[in-house]
This record gives C-alpha cells, sequence and structure tokens, in this order.
C-alpha cells in the first residue's frame, strides 16, 4: 500500500518534464527585461526632451514669467513623468500576466499562498515613490512661498466689488505709506506696472468679501481675505516685459466676471519715471503715455456692466407683456 504523502500525479510530472517549460520561463524573462528596459528607454526620452511643450504641458499653464512659476511647472512635469513611468511599468505587468498566464486547458495552475519579494515590492515601493515626490515638493514650496525682509518694490492689492486698487508703497505692513496708486473703474481697467529683475512682494486685502489675485503667467491664485488678514507672496523677478491679464478667480458676486486688470512690466528706469509721474499727480494713462507705454489695457477691456439700465423690468416694456 503506498502512502498518501509519496504520491506523485501524472498530469504534474508530465507538465515538469515538458520539454517547452525550460524554454517558457526562458521567454517570460526576456518578456521582463525587455518591458524593464522599454520603460527606462521611455523614461530616458521623456526627460531628454521638452515633455511640458509635446503635450500641453499636461495640463498645468505654460510660459511662467518668474522663477517660481519655471521650479513649479517642472515639479509638475517630473511628476507627470514618473507617474507615467509607473503606470507603463503596471500595464506591462498586467497584460503580461494576462498572456503568461491565461487558461491553457482544464488543470488548476500552481497554487501559492505568498511571495515575500513580491509582497515586499509592492509595499515598499510606493512609500519609495510618495517619500521621493513628497521631498521635491515640500522643496519647491518652501522655495515659492519664501518671503524676504527687504523686497525691492512692495504693492498692496486691495480687492473690492468689483474691481481692483494697486497701491505703491513705501515699506511692508500696514504701517507703510502709499507712495503712489492705480484705481480700477467700470470704464478704465486698472493697469498695475512693474519693474523686470527686481523682487517684488505683494500684500492682499479684502474690502468686503473673498477675492482672488490670479495672474496666469506668474502661476500664483491667493486669496483676498477681508479683515486684518494680509495674505502676502513674493516673486524673485520678472523676467519678461510685456502686457499680461489678471483676473479675479473666486466666485465674488454677480459682476464676478467684469473684475479684470492687467499687469504691465516694464524695465526697471521705465517702472522708476511712472513712479516719478504718479508722484506729479499724472493719471495712470498719462504716467503710462509718458514713458512711452499704451495708455490703456491691451489684454482686456471694460465689460458692459449697464448697471443703470432696468434689465429684468424695463420701464418702457408695454403692460401685460409676456408670454
Amino acid at each position: 500500500m503506498v502512502a498518501r504523502s509519496s504520491e506523485v500525479r501524472p498530469s504534474a510530472v508530465r507538465h515538469s518534464a515538458s520539454p517547452g517549460a525550460g524554454g517558457r520561463r526562458g521567454r517570460g524573462a526576456g518578456r521582463i527585461a525587455g518591458l524593464g528596459l522599454g520603460g527606462a528607454a521611455l523614461l530616458v526620452l521623456l526627460t531628454g526632451c521638452d515633455v511640458g511643450a509635446a503635450f500641453g504641458g499636461f495640463g498645468w499653464p505654460q510660459g511662467g514669467i518668474t522663477p517660481e512659476s519655471h521650479r513649479m511647472y517642472d515639479l509638475w512635469i517630473a511628476s507627470c513623468i514618473a507617474a507615467l513611468a509607473v503606470g507603463v511599468f503596471v500595464w506591462g505587468l498586467i497584460f503580461w500576466c494576462v498572456v503568461r498566464y491565461r487558461k491553457r486547458g482544464n488543470e488548476l495552475p500552481v497554487q501559492t499562498r505568498y511571495n515575500m519579494p513580491m509582497e515586499f515590492l509592492y509595499t515598499i515601493a510606493p512609500i519609495l515613490i510618495v517619500s521621493v515626490l513628497f521631498y521635491y515638493t515640500a522643496v519647491v514650496q518652501t522655495d515659492v512661498v519664501r518671503t524676504t525682509k527687504n523686497p525691492d518694490v512692495t504693492v498692496e492689492v486691495v480687492a473690492f466689488k468689483w474691481n481692483w486698487q494697486f497701491n505703491y508703497r513705501d515699506g511692508q505692513g500696514q504701517d507703510a505709506n502709499t507712495v503712489a496708486s492705480v484705481l480700477g473703474t467700470s470704464e478704465v481697467i486698472p493697469i498695475l506696472v512693474l519693474p523686470t529683475d527686481r523682487s517684488i512682494r505683494f500684500e492682499e486685502t479684502s474690502r468686503d468679501v473673498i477675492h482672488s489675485f490670479w495672474v496666469p503667467e506668474l502661476l500664483f491664485k491667493r486669496d483676498v481675505m477681508p479683515g486684518k488678514i494680509r495674505n502676502v507672496f513674493e516673486v524673485s523677478k520678472l523676467e519678461s516685459e510685456g502686457a499680461y491679464v489678471g483676473r479675479c478667480a473666486e466666485l465674488c458676486g454677480s459682476y464676478h466676471a467684469f473684475m479684470n486688470f492687467e499687469l504691465r512690466v516694464v524695465s526697471p528706469e521705465k517702472y522708476e519715471q511712472f513712479l516719478a509721474a504718479k508722484r506729479d499727480g499724472r493719471s495712470t494713462q498719462e504716467a503710462l503715455t509718458a514713458i512711452g507705454e499704451d495708455p490703456y489695457a491691451k489684454t482686456t477691456k471694460p465689460f458692459e456692466t449697464r448697471r443703470t439700465e432696468a434689465n429684468f423690468n424695463p420701464d418702457d416694456a408695454p403692460a401685460g407683456a409676456g408670454s
């Protein structure tokens, strides 16, 4: 009588002794090696070209004009490349398992209780990936939100329903003095004039509700709070002269969509001439004309608010009119 523990299934013998088993194992190892080399080649290819321009920035705004905007953009692109590399590797393993371990008959495959190397891999690998992303995110965030004691230019951004006021200050904080001011109206878009190659500090406050100061090329979108809260941030410099549209990015009321402004970046010499003209009592349009700039906004225009009209119940509507 043969003991049960010494029984050997013929099917198992045939399977292990089949001449193609070693070949299949070799081909499987070759597929894994090819997958790894392909992923590495893809990663090298992506990091060796301007991936942001090729793929539209993966949804991130392009054309930043500050060093901070470049750092945030680079972090986003690197994170997308890392996510794509991990995704390609995982998808490749899934498809390889589908092909390699597809059903080939009625015989059950070998049942495995656990695989320590595999469990170690899918536990440690995500922790390493998240740790690396967290580290670089913390480094970039710390650099982006850093403020200095003596910036070259300080601007107080005052938001109100539904426009902007920009005050050029002689220091930091609420106790500083305003040396020049730009005030927007329903008919004239306010223009914030700033110099290149100078550190700039923005101090934001609101007179009524929460607004949001946003210039897409700065890649900053900061809430403007009412009360005693002053939201402060800095940019180390503006790199490109030009006109850039600014908006309120917080739904603040009926005329939120009309709350635009323009950032006009000029040379430091023109900036000093602009401030001098404002100190002499000239209007913003006259000061801009004096430095050879367009006196009115080029990137946006005033909306027709029709605030003086009875839009919903016109006075000249015939009695009883309606559907």
